[in-house]
């Protein structure tokens, strides 16, 4: 498999940025996550659905 000790430790170089690459993503994504359920980002979504089901209630009103 391995004909020296150099291509060992190459591998275990790439191995360990692969790690660090992967775990920074994985922070990365976190953070993402953390905003997405923010309480702001919640009242933004909840405020959207009111204004929606709120002119169709006015239209529903203005049609009758």
């Amino acid at each position: 498999m391995y004909k020296n000790f150099d291509e060992i430790e190459y591998n275990l170089k790439r191995l360990k940025l692969e790690r660090q690459i992967a775990l920074e993503e994985i922070k990365g994504l976190k953070h993402d996550v953390q905003e997405d359920l923010s309480p702001y980002n919640w009242i933004s979504t909840i405020l959207s659905g009111v204004k929606k089901f709120g002119f169709l209630y006015l239209m529903k009103k203005i049609v009758k």
